[in-house]
């Protein structure tokens, strides 16, 4: 058995069609016998399809985590609700708003903020960037700091 996606060239309807061969899936359309089960168009043609091709033998698969329950969508390929949708939209806002209010500092934010803490310059709020291990020693300081939710342009390289 041969398996063809094939498309209602009226409708652009997509469905599957199972055949004995490729002769016979010719066969059948050229005696008009395919037909779209959305419309009942005969005019049926096979749709564009990827290549199904073969792993190597020595290619590791990786497992594909699997749904909960029965129904439930996988994570990666679920449409985002519109909750969360607003949601970013609203986080994405917040951050714009604090950006305005804040001085951008670029690879000196762990020194100035540093500098801010122990009173050696006017405190003021500064964004920039910093090294996880950068991050780390400021918080092991006691000096409050915390990731953007969403990437920052620096201002050079803004358009």
């Amino acid at each position: 058995m041969i398996v063809f996606d094939l498309e209602c060239r009226e409708g652009g309807h997509r469905f599957e069609g199972w055949f004995g061969s490729s002769e016979q899936f010719a066969d059948q359309q050229l005696h008009g016998l395919l037909c779209c089960p959305e419309c009942g168009s005969a005019d049926v043609g096979k749709a564009v399809m990827a290549p199904s091709l073969a792993r190597k033998g020595n290619q590791i698969v990786e497992a594909r985590p699997r749904a909960m329950s029965k129904g439930a969508e996988s994570l990666s390929n679920a449409p985002m609700s519109p909750e969360a949708a607003q949601m970013m939209r609203k986080l994405a806002t917040m951050q714009a708003e604090a950006l305005k209010q804040s001085r951008w500092v670029g690879n000196s934010f762990a020194e100035d903020a540093k500098a801010m803490h122990y009173g050696e310059r006017a405190h003021e709020s500064i964004h920039g960037e910093a090294t996880l291990a950068q991050a780390k020693d400021l918080l092991e300081e006691g000096i409050a700091v915390a990731p953007l939710p969403f990437p920052v342009v620096p201002p050079d390289k803004a358009n």
